[in-house]
């Protein structure tokens, strides 16, 4: 009898050992299982959820809200929020919103625009290792990412058509505005260009970032009265608001013998440049919406620990007016007579596969 009791009870310990490993296992298979379901709820997507930053020095023009639009698109794809911070052209202001989404400790934080007073938040940024992607400014800082248009080409490429078609020679106004990183990178091929080219003269140069596409307008008026018929061949600008605000005074003064060159590509740019009577011929350019869907793609290869470049240029095209159909088009259309326009894949990782869907 004893025996049989010492029996019963070894036997009674090893079922509720089993019984407390069958638990074990069940809790172990029950978190697994909600896990999937977690995943499954956020549509697969582990990296969803995750809240992200972007600061901008400002928000003027079509081709800001078209980068916004690529930005906002983008993120959505990948499940997670957005929140902007514009800083209207206070550079001070954009490095203290920059602070502010550090402290408030965003996954993600994009800058479009600024200059080297964000180097400090960036650096902090890194070290606190909150991811950080800047784009157009000389921003450089070991683990973040910055994107820039390759400024110098664009420049280029309008400026030896302008050469092409005003013969190599004749006057020239020149819009662009100092104290912006893609500016000052234009602007060395625009000098570059000049010493290259003594029979092309500038007789006039201007532009501000405060409401440029007006006070260029503006300008630009007092300048084609200053400068009558025959005395001016081309205006080029640094910047699409530049552009618009040349053009429209230059086609309301009649001034069909002047052409525009300019740098940058929204749909309202666009249907400019298609508009026959339209000074604005030919423009340079990244599809703004590529720009914000690249940057996201970068932010989210180093939220998913990939290692990314520290410098990354987009390339631009060329875009002109004889290039173009007679019929209206949008920039989502430009990809059909502009090669390279648009539907970028650069910063797009295998893994990304399943956030298109």
């Amino acid at each position: 009898m004893r025996f049989g009791k010492k029996r019963k009870a070894a036997l009674l310990s090893l079922f509720l050992v089993l019984a407390m490993l069958t638990s074990a296992c069940g809790q172990k298979n029950a978190s697994s299982v909600g896990g999937e379901a977690d995943a499954a709820g956020s549509g697969g997507k582990p990296l969803a959820g995750k809240r992200v930053a972007l600061i901008m020095e400002f928000n003027t023009g079509t081709f800001s809200q078209q980068y916004v639009q690529g930005v906002t698109e983008e993120v959505e794809k990948f499940g997670g929020k957005l929140t902007k911070f514009v800083a209207n052209n206070d550079k001070a202001k954009m490095a203290s919103l920059l602070d502010s989404a550090i402290t408030q400790r965003f996954d993600l934080i994009l800058t479009d625009h600024g200059d080297q007073l964000l180097q400090p938040g960036v650096q902090k940024a890194v070290s606190q290792n909150i991811p950080v992607v800047v784009f157009d400014a000389d921003v450089h800082v070991a683990g973040a990412t910055t994107l820039s248009q390759d400024d110098q080409k664009m420049a280029e490429l309008t400026l030896e058509q302008m050469k092409k078609d005003i013969g190599g020679k004749g006057n020239i106004v020149k819009v662009w505005v100092a104290g912006f990183a893609p500016m000052e990178r234009r602007q060395v091929a625009y000098g570059k260009f000049m010493k290259e080219n003594p029979d092309i003269k500038e007789i006039a140069t201007f532009g501000t970032a405060q409401n440029p596409a007006l006070d260029t307008q503006t300008q630009m008026e007092a300048i084609l009265k200053q400068y009558p018929k025959g005395q001016i061949s081309a205006v080029w600008t640094a910047w699409d608001e530049f552009a618009k605000g040349a053009a429209r005074a230059i086609q309301q003064a009649g001034r069909d013998e002047i052409k525009v060159y300019g740098i940058d590509m929204s749909d309202e740019d666009l249907q400019m440049i298609q508009d026959p009577k339209n000074p604005w011929v030919a423009s340079a350019a990244v599809d703004p919406k590529d720009i914000g869907r690249i940057q996201v793609r970068y932010g989210y290869q180093k939220l998913h620990g990939d290692k990314t470049e520290d410098a990354v240029v987009l390339q631009p095209v060329y875009v002109s007016r004889d290039a173009l159909p007679k019929e209206q088009i949008s920039t989502t259309e430009l990809s059909k007579y502009v090669k390279g326009w648009g539907e970028s894949k650069q910063g797009l990782a295998d893994w990304m596969e399943e956030y298109g869907k």
